[in-house]
């Protein structure tokens, strides 16, 4: 997760309340305002006082020169707050391969802050947003909700299978989702399924907007960050990643988690001459997702059908991808 911080120096408490509605980080203050902040709500304060000791823990760098830039390379700060004079790009391209800090970009506007937080496709750890207008941090902050484009791929269904009772996880999040919309689950660290969430009207229950009934516990789900977890693994604050039928990526949190014994069925496609799997529970409601965005109940579900999912290299070490040789069945 990247962060998003917002200066308030001079202290204003409707722009710092701004800030926290938007959801910043931290609030980048002046000396003795963080008693202030904190009465607002519980956040993190970078200043001379703050959490994060300004001057200490996080240095301004005001990068004009490659002599500043090397400087700023080798410092042992723990966060460098970095200003360019005219936003060059390549002074942030070489601290984002060089510098050992956190790199936070001092931006003002909505176009700067995009830029700095895609530099090399991998972009700084974070910004820090100096504006006195609630306005534009409430349309920065829409960046902070996105999480990037995963890349989806049509697989044809060739196998639906009842099972026995099993553990199965639902999750609910603190987002409603739309229809289109669900999380990547599978049975595989290089393979996932998008189930759709449970924001379809149905006879039987209740739209939950906010739900995904996600599979059996042993699954993986995907997070912000090309990371997983287990679904067994998550817990409430947790954020995962609701994806729609385009691939549009946004972080969400889990508020809470459901396991349940509950009848299984093993679902199989195939895809580049590849079989991938993924074991839901079998009911109406369980839905994964069609090519079109549409949502296909595993009730109803056929040989035949085209369903989206992701799929990447095998390889995964405490849910951090890494480059290894593995087989997963």
């Amino acid at each position: 997760m990247k962060d998003f911080w917002v200066s308030v120096r001079p202290w204003d408490k409707e722009l710092a309340k701004a800030a926290l509605e938007s959801g910043a980080t931290a609030l980048f203050l002046e000396k003795g305002r963080a008693a202030e902040a904190k009465a607002l709500a519980r956040i993190s304060i970078v200043s001379p006082d703050g959490d994060i000791v300004l001057g200490k823990d996080a240095v301004e760098a005001n990068i004009s020169s490659k002599s500043d830039e090397l400087s700023a390379a080798s410092s042992k700060a723990k966060y460098l707050i970095l200003t360019t004079s005219d936003w060059t790009v390549i002074p942030l391209e070489n601290l984002i391969a060089n510098a050992s800090s956190k790199l936070i970009a001092k931006v003002s506007s909505s176009k700067d802050a995009k830029l700095a937080l895609g530099v090399l496709e991998k972009g700084v750890d974070g910004i820090l947003l100096d504006t006195r207008e609630p306005a534009v941090i409430r349309d920065i902050s829409k960046l902070f909700l996105k999480s990037g484009d995963v890349a989806l791929s049509v697989a044809k269904v060739t196998k639906i299978e009842p099972l026995s009772m099993g553990d199965r996880v639902c999750i609910d999040t603190c987002t409603n989702m739309k229809q289109g919309q669900g999380m990547l689950i599978g049975n595989t660290s290089s393979a996932f399924f998008l189930v759709h969430s449970e924001s379809i009207e149905n006879p039987y229950v209740e739209q939950r907007p906010f739900r995904v009934n996600a599979g059996a516990v042993h699954a993986y789900v995907l997070l912000p960050g090309n990371k997983t977890k287990y679904l067994s693994e998550l817990k409430s604050g947790t954020e995962v990643l609701a994806i729609d039928a385009k691939g549009k990526a946004e972080s969400v949190i889990v508020g809470r988690v459901k396991i349940e014994k509950r009848p299984l069925v093993l679902v199989e496609a195939e895809l580049d001459g590849k079989t991938i799997s993924m074991i839901l529970q079998n009911a109406e409601t369980i839905r994964l997702t069609g090519k079109d965005g549409s949502a296909l109940s595993v009730a109803s579900l056929k040989k035949g059908d085209e369903v989206l999912v992701h799929t990447e290299e095998s390889g995964r070490h405490f849910g951090t991808k890494v480059k290894e040789t593995i087989t997963e069945r």
